[in-house]
């Protein structure tokens, strides 16, 4: 009598279906990030990012992160050409890059923390962010980036250009200035999406809790 070759699966189905159940939440994941990437190679043109990092993640290093962060942005602010477009204040902010990295590294020092700081215009891969009531894909930016020290620490970033760099965590209204110049160089869809990004979705995984073996 012929023998049918016996079949078997090598690993316990309990641990083969978690990944045949995740496997379509990775797809809607890439999906989404792909066209986030995607708005972003759009609109990034007409955005100047604005990118701290400190020298390390020790508290009183991210405290420093912050301080440099403040007194630069109130300088670029306060002296930077009214109106300017977004090449023009690229322009400027490399013009001014000596005053600035002096400006900031003698705060260091008045801290008691001196420390080189560069300052470059760069291009960045920025996660999504949002900004009070503004939310920016993820994608590639053009950014100013300033690094004190080595820069191993954690960073802050902002949008320079338009001016969207609340440095109150607690501000959550982006000045009506900045909404008109985002709309002004936006197609109509993608300044709504910025606006008006649905909440994110939390997806509980009850049944791949169930299915998954727990472990003494």
């Amino acid at each position: 009598m012929k023998k049918h070759p016996s079949y078997f699966f090598p690993f316990p189905i309990f641990h083969i279906l978690p990944i045949l159940l995740l496997t379509p939440f990775l797809l809607l994941a890439s999906a989404r990030t792909i066209s986030q990437e995607t708005m972003a190679a759009r609109i990034a043109p007409d955005i100047l990012r604005f990118h701290v990092l400190a020298e390390s993640n020790s508290p009183k290093d991210q405290s420093l992160k912050l301080g440099v962060r403040d007194i630069l942005l109130s300088h670029i602010q306060t002296h930077a050409p009214k109106n300017a477009t977004k090449p023009q204040l690229a322009h400027w902010i490399l013009q001014q890059k000596n005053t600035l990295t002096q400006t900031a590294e003698s705060w260091l020092t008045s801290q008691g923390s001196p420390a080189p700081v560069s300052l470059t215009l760069t291009k960045d891969y920025f996660p999504t962010k949002s900004y009070g009531e503004a939310s920016f894909p993820c994608g590639v930016y053009d950014a100013v980036r300033i690094t004190i020290g080595n820069g191993k620490g954690r960073n802050w970033w902002c949008v320079l250009y338009p001016s969207l760099c609340l440095t109150d965590s607690s501000a959550k209204t982006v000045p009506e200035s900045s909404k008109k110049e985002l709309a002004e160089h936006m197609a109509p869809d993608d300044y709504e999406t910025i606006f008006n990004e649905p909440p994110k979705v939390e997806i509980h995984f009850r049944l791949l809790e169930l299915l998954t073996p727990k472990k003494d």
